[in-house]
């Protein structure tokens, strides 16, 4: 690709977002990727006024969702971070439930169509092909079905392998920027994270393949798997623990069977160093999140490990996990794929970890019946294994006595008499003599 070429799409991010016509829908690229100073020149767009944004988690600043905002723009949010939170619990944007695998083909269908697409690339290679780096997901499908596209080339971006590729002649106007990735420091592991991490590792045989995802209970786990041999992963995300266990030689790949040696994710999110790691690893296959998350495609690799995270489980075995207190916290993501395609894989196992309690201890987090307002992502049927700091339960195919017995045997004990006591009430368990 010539020079020439390339330099003719150069503009600044306030002359790019000029060509953004007021009631457009605008999306923005995920997680690290977030192109800041688009994001930052959007918002300040004196001419835009009833534009939808749609994206997925994003790492940076959400300056379109500060009050005052909503006469310029309106928010979709696929899952909540906490940059637009408070938004969607007081009104001011709006949350659409779905599974992480149909947001590609939502977007491809032109159910919701992207008139302009806003990503982060990286800068093009002699072929003229850029990268989308660390965060393909649902970007993939932004960029192939979008009307327009404007990006930032940041040479900070490294250029990952995989379905990540998209030429400059596809892209609109290009803003040249030199900045870092947004990052996601590991929280510190506590003693529950670490009985948690205990009891999911004693789940998993050498050669497994894993879906892990973000947070303390996933880094818990990555990290009570230094004895495992010849591990695998398939993913929606991973963060720096994957890099830690593949460079030690636990993660190898060499035992799945979809894609093995490959380290198949849709997105990365963690430390510069892990972004340096993944730079042109021939190792890492990234994907986007019609592919990862396919539970079709999830129930091929043999031995899939799935771990996800819930806010809460009530004694039956449904999971709440995108809601608190009854308001919208996250999402439905991409715990529902991974869980039923780890359920269908041969020698499968889908696992819902979280820790006993919540509130400094103050609340179960195993509970009779769910508050008002509170939202089941993953169905009772869906659920097999469900692990606290206390120990596993397995649910697969128990009756409700049976899963009710097993969760109040892993609640916090401070909570059991209390626990049983209400399931005796619901007719879950036998009542008590007297």
């Amino acid at each position: 690709m010539s020079r020439a070429r390339y330099e003719h799409k150069l503009t600044t991010a306030e002359q790019a977002v000029g060509t953004i016509a007021p009631g457009q829908r605008i999306f923005i690229g995920s997680g690290a990727s977030e192109p800041a100073s688009l994001v930052t020149a959007m918002s300040e767009a004196p001419h835009l006024e009833g534009n939808e944004i749609v994206h997925l988690l994003t790492l940076g600043p959400a300056p379109y969702v500060a009050p005052g905002m909503e006469r310029k723009f309106r928010h979709k949010a696929f899952f909540i971070g906490p940059n637009v939170r408070a938004a969607v619990n007081e009104g001011r944007a709006d949350f659409t439930p779905i599974f992480l695998s149909e947001i590609p083909r939502l977007l491809e269908s032109r159910r919701v169509n992207i008139d302009v697409a806003l990503v982060q690339v990286s800068p093009p290679d002699a072929h003229g092909y850029v990268s989308l780096g660390v965060s393909v997901d649902i970007v993939r499908a932004a960029v192939d079905s979008a009307d327009r596209i404007l990006a930032e080339v940041n040479p900070r971006m490294p250029r990952t392998h995989g379905d990540s590729y998209l030429h400059v002649d596809r892209i609109t106007q290009l803003v040249e920027v030199n900045a870092e990735l947004y990052e996601r420091a590991p929280e510190p592991l506590d003693d529950v994270d670490r009985a948690i991490g205990t009891h999911v590792a004693s789940l998993i045989p050498d050669g497994a393949t894993l879906q892990t995802g973000i947070g303390r209970i996933p880094d818990a786990v990555l990290a009570a798997l230094d004895d495992r041999h010849d591990l695998g992963v398939h993913t929606e995300m991973f963060s720096d623990g994957v890099m830690r266990l593949t460079d030690a030689g636990v993660i190898s790949g060499r035992r799945k069977t979809l894609l093995p040696g490959k380290l198949v994710t849709s997105f990365v999110m963690g430390s510069r160093a892990l972004y340096d790691w993944v730079h042109e690893n021939p190792a890492v296959e990234m994907r986007p999140s019609s592919f990862t998350n396919d539970p079709f495609r999830i129930a091929q690799n043999n031995d899939m490990i799935a771990i996800n995270s819930a806010l809460a489980v009530d004694l039956t075995g449904q999971v709440a996990a995108d809601t608190l207190m009854g308001r919208f916290f996250s999402g439905i993501g991409g715990q529902v794929d991974f869980i039923r395609g780890a359920a269908r894989a041969r020698g499968g196992k889908p696992i819902i970890a979280l820790p006993s309690t919540a509130k400094d201890g103050a609340v179960s987090r195993i509970q009779a019946a769910f508050e008002e307002g509170a939202g089941v992502v993953t169905s009772r049927g869906d659920v097999h294994y469900v692990v606290t700091e206390h120990g596993v339960a397995d649910l697969w195919g128990k009756s409700i006595r049976e899963r009710a017995e097993a969760l109040i045997a892993i609640a916090h004990p401070d909570f059991r008499a209390e626990l049983r006591a209400q399931a005796a009430a619901r007719r879950y368990v036998p009542m008590p003599p007297g």
